[in-house]
């Protein structure tokens, strides 16, 4: 048989440029997306040695084999569903006293490289399972905390100062850095980025993180963030004790549909869509004067005590001895239906156990012997700046490229919407305008409760969009979000940045956000 010559093998493997271009593509695509090649076996992590850091376990499991430690915590899916992943449980003692419960997660294979820390609710005291869960099945190492104390309630801080600094602050910020020391172990590469996401408590986690730890975080998500926290326990408990000033001065559950339908009345239409959610409740100048009764009470009016306190639950919570604002309004148009919250039978416990364990140091401190006019005082000197921190200045965090997305719902009945809108306001006030859009935005959600729920579009993918932010450097223009029934969109909108609102274009579903468009009003 005659050999091919020479140039007959150079043509077998000469290609074009464009052909090696798109070549090499699918090489680079399948090293992003191949297994990670993992440089130490899960449970050899547990002789890690960390400062401050003792390892308890570290165990591979199976795909669907995680079981919740929590009471009914492995009900339906989200567990069943998870990849195998590799679980590291640690205590953290960065104190004497400090017993900080920590668990990262770690995916076996199709991990993104990415580290994404998850936030807790209320006064923690709990690894947040179904949020790891979340991370890791969309493919990032994470880890979080119960930081510090087990159970969600205050009682931990009577005699534990630095307990209550880990539950401020210490706890996930030395989760984070232990964390990722974790992670380098395991996979032999720090994660190429490091993210935040948490709501309520984890919102304010959020804020803390980026104003005194500018280093941990390159992307933060921060919702309903219970940030100016002693000033928004104080308010709470404040409200509710106005709300029971007298026999006929408490609103009862019945009647919170009445004020709703009055609220809906008087403002869904100023946004030129009828559709049971309030777009921009700042607009909305209901005066619930027009449901006072014409008699005696019943069950479709409000006695002239109660008109007073719906007003009150619309309005900013004053200081009556320096008449100083303590906090803006509480609540919003749009958020009647869950009153029950901060203006039920009683405060919420996050308040009385606020006032118990860490303003005057008794369990046995009854409610009911509240008076605004010295223990809103007390409750801010004796806090001394610790879980209020909020500070505005996050330029060490910005100069690092980091950026911060925040979100709340306009309808949130537990952690007032302005509490976002003001330290908003305040970051863009003290670092200019120049930061909007570059280094932080706020994406207000109509008609959403606290973290969720209610009418609104409340589902929307809040790392898919920092993801976006963070690589492309400039905030999402619009997010879209669905409101789901059954599981199933019925409804979606553009998320706007604040203080842009969605307009309805005038033709088309007013169920479809590409009808509508962010607009300032």
């Amino acid at each position: 048989m005659k050999r091919a010559g020479l140039s007959s093998v150079r043509a077998l493997i000469v290609i074009s440029p464009k052909t090696f271009i798109g070549f090499l593509a699918v090489l680079v695509m399948a090293a992003l997306t191949a297994s990670p090649v993992l440089a130490v076996p899960c449970e050899s992590l547990a002789s890690l040695k960390l400062p401050n850091t003792t390892i308890t376990s570290a165990n591979t499991l199976a795909a669907g084999a995680f079981t919740s430690p929590l009471p009914g915590g492995s009900a339906g899916s989200q567990f069943s569903t998870l990849p195998a992943f590799c679980r590291v449980a640690a205590t953290l003692t960065p104190s004497s006293d400090s017993d900080i419960k920590v668990e990262v997660w770690l995916p076996v294979s199709g991990w993104n490289g990415k580290f994404q820390a998850v936030g807790n609710g209320g006064f923690a005291g709990v690894i947040s399972y179904p949020a790891l869960a979340a991370a890791v099945k969309a493919g990032y190492a994470s880890a979080s905390t119960d930081t510090g104390h087990q159970g969600n309630t205050a009682a931990f801080a009577i005699g534990h100062p630095e307990k209550v600094i880990d539950f401020a602050d210490r706890a996930v910020h030395e989760m984070t850095v232990q964390a990722k020391s974790i992670v380098n172990a395991y996979y032999g590469n720090a994660p190429s980025l490091s993210f935040w996401n948490g709501c309520s408590q984890g919102g304010r986690q959020a804020i803390t993180e980026a104003a005194k730890y500018p280093s941990d975080f390159d992307g933060i998500v921060a919702g309903a963030s219970a940030i100016y926290w002693m000033r928004l326990l104080v308010a709470r408990m404040a409200i509710n004790v106005f709300a029971h000033r007298s026999d006929d001065s408490y609103i009862p559950p019945a009647k919170y549909a009445l004020v709703h339908e009055a609220v809906l009345k008087a403002c869904d239409v100023l946004d030129g869509v009828k559709d049971g959610v309030i777009e921009n409740p700042t607009v909305c100048h209901f005066d619930p004067k027009v449901l006072v009764c014409k008699g005696s009470d019943g069950s479709n009016c409000l006695t002239p005590a109660q008109v007073e306190t719906a007003r009150a639950l619309y309005s900013p919570i004053k200081n009556p001895k320096s008449g100083a604002e303590v906090m803006p309004a509480l609540l919003q148009p749009g958020s009647e239906l869950g009153w029950a919250i901060l203006a039920g039978p009683e405060p919420i416990r996050y308040a009385t156990e606020t006032f118990q364990y860490l303003v005057f140091k008794n369990p046995n401190w009854d409610w009911h012997s509240f008076n605004p006019a010295t223990d809103i005082d007390h409750a801010l000197k004796a806090d001394k700046g610790l879980l209020d921190f909020t500070e505005p200045n996050l330029k060490p965090f910005f100069d690092r490229g980091a950026k911060l997305l925040m979100y709340h719902g306009w309808a949130d009945p537990q952690v007032t919407p302005m509490n976002s809108v003001t330290y908003f306001n305040d970051v863009v006030k003290k670092l200019g305008e120049g930061a909007v859009g570059k280094s932080i935005e706020l994406y207000m959600v109509p008609g959403m409760n606290h973290c969720g729920g209610g009418p609104g579009t409340d589902t929307f993918d809040k790392m898919a969009a920092i993801e976006q932010w963070v690589a492309g450097g400039t905030a999402p223009k619009q997010i879209l979000a669905s409101h789901l029934t059954n599981g199933t969109a019925d409804r979606t909108r553009p998320l706007c940045p604040y203080p842009q609102v969605a307009v309805y274009k005038g033709t088309g579903s007013t169920d479809d956000a590409a009808n509508f468009a962010c607009k300032a009003l």
